[in-house]
């Protein structure tokens, strides 16, 4: 007989342990129904896109694929909704661009499609869990408001998924901004004490503490490189304004909105 795979051995956190560490849409699908909240970490750029958007005044729906269907999606909502980074227009603005949402006028509801963060958070909500859009930006912002919730005990477990990117196949590609935004929410989270992390999760708070300038990472790491070179730096920039935001986003009736 072969050895387990995740799926059969469920990923779920060791007895005693409240808080777990993940990667993509597969171990969100696995670790959401087990946990009382799920924190999806997607720095270039959906949950930087989804935090820039609540701190406007915008409730954000998130959406698989951009497409007919989430046109359809949007006309219900009565959202506007995001188009590619190239195809903004004066009179449509809004994209998975941070510095382009920073940019426009804010619509009180948008639908921002995003193949990673936004896939996560639909099968994260699927599994009744509370969830959360974390990034650099309220790294601090989110582990505060969970900590003071009791998140992260062995009563709520709590998981941290990072997105990461997918490679042509379709198959994760593990990606270092989004294990940065993890590490910075979670190290962030065992700094408030009584918090016990698996070795993943202690694992991707030890990178963050040991990253002496995590903008230069963000700038460097593949991700930032081919914002750069598509000729979107700003995105990368608004993303590494680490702890520059107080706002907590939090998945409510299909859309993300300023935590009370």
């Amino acid at each position: 007989m072969g050895a387990p795979g995740p799926a059969s051995h469920g990923w779920s956190a060791p007895a005693g342990t409240g808080v777990s560490f993940g990667w993509g849409p597969a171990e969100a699908r696995v670790l959401a129904p087990a946990a009382a909240c799920v924190v999806v970490v997607d720095v270039l750029s959906f949950t930087t896109a989804v935090g820039v958007a609540v701190e406007a005044g915008t409730a954000v729906h998130p959406y698989r694929w951009r497409d007919a269907s989430a046109r359809a999606y949007a006309r219900e909502r009565d959202a506007v909704l995001a188009v590619g980074r190239r195809e903004t227009t004066g009179a449509h603005p809004w994209s998975l661009s941070p510095a382009a949402l920073r940019a426009a006028p804010a619509p009180a509801r948008l639908v921002l499609p995003s193949p990673n963060g936004s896939t996560i958070s639909v099968a994260a909500e699927a599994g009744r869990a509370t969830v959360v859009a974390a990034s650099l930006r309220n790294r601090t912002a989110v582990a505060h408001w969970l900590a003071a919730r009791g998140y992260g005990t062995a009563e709520r477990p709590l998981a941290v998924v990072a997105s990461g990117e997918h490679w042509p196949d379709g198959s994760l590609r593990p990606a270092l901004e989004d294990l940065l935004g993890a590490g910075a929410v979670l190290a962030a989270l065992r700094a408030a004490g009584r918090r016990t992390l698996t070795p993943e999760a202690t694992a991707a708070a030890t990178l963050w503490d040991a990253t002496e300038d995590p903008a230069a990472a963000l700038r460097g790491c593949d991700s930032g490189r081919e914002l750069y070179a598509y000729g979107f730096p700003e995105d990368v920039e608004v993303a590494a304004e680490t702890d520059s935001s107080a706002i907590v986003p939090v998945l409510v009736d299909g859309a993300f909105q300023e935590a009370p």
